[in-house]
């Protein structure tokens, strides 16, 4: 029976950020989890392997797996491009890694706005010890 006549969809999402698995692995896990059915994958700009994810996506789509309209893409921004100046180009960013035009949901990964310690050297921090 063809299950996509019946609503049917995997409840899980496949989370691109697995512990233990190396960025070098990311592109064959990622393609696995497409093959057994998986149709939302879930990354971020911090898991830094939206290149390999994305190529898996890619490959998939080209050998007729999935067409891109059948993934639901999550990625995240990242707390330290909270600025409204740094999100579109964090977007911009992870959709060239990824090779795709569109994510389906964009949201803040960490919402706690962080500040780059390179821009905060002169609070001290530097100085502290523990």
């Amino acid at each position: 029976m063809d299950r996509s006549l019946m609503g049917y969809s995997p409840v899980l999402m496949f989370l691109s950020y697995i512990l233990y698995v190396p960025k070098s692995e990311a592109l064959e896990v990622t393609k696995f989890a497409i093959e057994v059915g998986f149709r939302h994958i879930d990354c971020a700009y911090l898991y830094q392997n939206e290149e390999q994810v994305g190529q898996a996506i890619q490959s998939k789509i080209a050998d007729g797996t999935v067409k891109r309209e059948d993934i639901f893409y999550t990625s995240k921004v990242w707390s330290t491009f909270l600025r409204p100046e740094l999100v579109r180009p964090a977007l911009e960013k992870s959709l060239k890694d990824l090779q795709l035009e569109y994510v389906d949901l964009y949201i803040i990964h960490h919402p706690v706005a962080l500040v780059h310690l390179t821009h905060a050297s002169h609070l001290g921090w530097w100085s502290v010890s523990p």
